[in-house]
């Protein structure tokens, strides 16, 4: 049936509709989806001023967006949300210092396959090199962090409470400094903010890698961390 003849035999149905919704409580969802349509072909002048003046509005369970449910946490996940609230802006971590020898680097390049020689020749390093040694990858120093924050020990688990703990991501990252063959590495983190998710918690944390005797440092990193229980 063409829209105009549909309009047309429901004619007498709409001027007796008492309520803005009423139309569209029978209209196919096809012209509901359509609805700048249905009104440039309907040719009742009626029906079109009346829709005009009355727009529908989605109905309560018609489009309406779902409201996010609540989090239930975890009663171990609530206890340590309440504990690491009271810590959020200050430093939770200082790491040990981790030497970087030219055999780590040499280990990186060959699993990344990273053969720059600013890394891998020490040589053509002292020669060329406005650092006269070679230096760190800048990813071997990020993929450093687990350790350097003492986060994979599986004798001393940072959140013992969790059972699982998963690297989410970083928001962004920099180095600021070369690493130099024979440097030490350690790292300070900041809390920076803690929310609950699904099933557990998530944890952004302001990672500092410092030089030992050096004042700037190595990597500055913001990381996602999430908890599961």
């Amino acid at each position: 049936m063409k829209v105009v003849d549909f309009i047309k035999k429901k004619s007498e149905i709409l001027a007796q509709a008492q309520h803005q919704f009423q139309l569209k409580e029978w209209i196919s969802p096809t012209i509901r989806d359509y609805w700048t349509e249905f009104l440039n072909k309907a040719n009742n002048t009626q029906l079109a001023s009346w829709v005009r003046e009355h727009p529908l509005r989605p109905l309560a369970n018609d489009n309406a967006e779902a409201q996010p449910k609540a989090i239930v946490l975890h009663p171990e996940a609530q206890t340590l949300l309440i504990e690491l609230s009271n810590h959020i802006g200050q430093e939770i971590h200082v790491g040990e210092w981790l030497e970087i020898d030219q055999q780590r680097i040499d280990q990186f390049a060959e699993v990344t396959m990273d053969f720059q020689w600013i890394h891998t020749d020490p040589e053509r390093a002292a020669a060329e090199s406005p650092f006269k040694t070679t230096i760190a990858h800048g990813f071997l120093t990020l993929s450093l962090l687990p350790v350097l924050t003492e986060s994979v020990n599986p004798d001393e688990p940072m959140y013992p409470t969790a059972k699982m703990a998963v690297n989410y991501g970083l928001n962004q990252v920099r180095y600021p400094y070369p690493v130099k063959v024979g440097n030490k590495l350690r790292a300070r983190t900041r809390l920076a903010k803690i929310e609950p998710i699904k099933r557990g918690l998530e944890l952004t944390k302001e990672i500092t890698i410092e030089i030992e005797g050096c004042r700037r440092p190595a990597c500055v990193a913001e990381s996602i961390v999430r908890l599961y229980f």
